[in-house]
């Protein structure tokens, strides 16, 4: 004879034939299983709600509820666990036993019943309602894992959402003058948050710093670094700013911008240890005279948009900070006239695919620049915004994008 299952079931038989019960609870008992017995289906299915029950053996034809019958209704209850069902029958018609599997039984025993071949039977059954009870444990495990990463995830979020704030704090005055100078800027991360970082801070005397840094990579790490180089570079605390130096009456002067980049190499590669890198584009504008110098430390292209209309691409590119130890700058100078502008930007406007897939590039850039030139300030950089949506085919760029608008009215501007 086959082995009974390792662990015993409860077990329901319903048989309106007293003699069939008592034989077939018998065996079942003798076999180890907790038996429950019913003499109609409507009892049976009054107990057959007890999820402990995992096998029902069914006679076909009782009075009331035919064996199929209460297949359906069995089914249709909806009870906690797996029932797998045997049906009794001396049926032998390939539309009949359709029936009884289109009812919901799984499985068919023709009377007499040979006790082997029930014990079989069973042990088929049990294994697959031991299967379905693990599975049924698993997926609550899995639920129960799953809410917890939901939690997590929610907590995440909302830090997420709390660094975005800190990190627009940090450009909540986007419209900046210093005399004749106005800095506008513009910040579109591509995530929660970003690496992107535009910013500008001013120096005594004339002179008035502007930057634009895009941290290689997404998310915190990125905008961690982002965060602490604009920390550095602001006018907050003077003595921390790396690109100032201490005149000898106390007050600051500004450094040469290439000597700024190096210094933050060094800081990067000894203080921050991290793999990431930046690209950075860094200028010192004199105010009284439009005369600037600037450092090209990977970033693109700085442009300026002459008071003619027109459009040229300044620097010539340079290594990024934090990638080699060691790495040399260079230093380049430009000189605005009263109503030039000058756009400090990140790669994710220039290499924003557009619809087909094609990138922006810097002839695409000039093209929303020369439409975006009626405007001045914070509209000049929302018209910008508009047409890199337009080119995209959508207001949700797949990088960080950031601007710093730069505008010289000149001497008494």
């Amino acid at each position: 004879m086959a082995e009974p299952p390792t662990a015993p079931l409860r077990v329901l038989v319903i048989d309106d034939s007293r003699a069939q019960r008592m034989l077939l609870v018998s065996l079942l008992r003798r076999w180890g299983h907790d038996v429950v017995e019913c003499g109609t289906a409507a009892e049976a299915l009054t107990a057959a709600r007890d999820p402990e029950i995992g096998l029902v053996i069914s006679d076909w034809v009782m009075p009331g509820l035919t064996g199929p019958e209460f297949c359906r209704r069995l089914r249709a209850d909806g009870r906690a666990g797996y029932a797998y069902v045997i049906l009794l029958t001396s049926k032998t018609e390939d539309t009949a036993l359709a029936e009884g599997l289109e009812a919901g039984a799984d499985d068919f025993l023709t009377k007499p019943v040979r006790p082997p071949e029930l014990r079989a039977r069973l042990n088929a059954g049990a294994r697959i309602v031991a299967m379905h009870r693990d599975l049924v444990q698993k997926n609550a495990l899995l639920t129960d894992a799953l809410g917890e990463i939901r939690t997590l995830y929610d907590a995440l979020d909302r830090d997420l959402d709390e660094a975005r704030r800190l990190q627009r704090a940090q450009m909540q005055d986007r419209a900046r003058h210093y005399g004749p100078v106005d800095v506008s800027l513009w910040l579109q991360a591509s995530g929660h948050i970003g690496g992107d970082m535009v910013g500008a801070f001013p120096v005594e005397g004339n002179t008035v710093g502007i930057f634009g840094l895009d941290v290689s990579g997404h998310g915190v790490a990125s905008a961690m670094i982002a965060a602490r180089v604009a920390g550095i570079l602001s006018a907050a605390s003077p003595d921390q700013n790396i690109a100032l130096t201490r005149r000898p009456d106390g007050g600051y002067r500004a450094l040469s911008p290439d000597l700024v980049a190096a210094r933050l190499n060094r800081m990067i590669l000894s203080e921050i240890r991290s793999d990431r890198y930046f690209t950075l584009a860094l200028g010192f504008l004199d105010t009284g005279t439009g005369a600037m110098s600037l450092v090209q430390a990977g970033h693109p292209h700085p442009l300026v948009l002459r008071a003619d209309g027109r459009v040229e691409f300044m620097g010539s590119g340079g290594l990024p900070v934090g990638l080699i130890d060691g790495a040399e700058y260079e230093r380049f100078d430009v000189t605005l006239a009263p109503g030039d502008r000058m756009l400090i930007y990140s790669d994710g406007l220039i290499e924003c695919p557009g619809m087909a897939g094609e990138e922006l590039e810097e002839t695409g850039l000039a093209r929303l620049v020369a439409t975006a030139a009626p405007h001045t300030g914070l509209h000049f950089l929302s018209a910008l915004a508009d047409g890199l949506a337009r080119h995209a085919g959508t207001d949700g760029f797949p990088d960080d994008a950031s601007a710093a608008l730069i505008e010289y009215r000149g001497p008494g501007g």
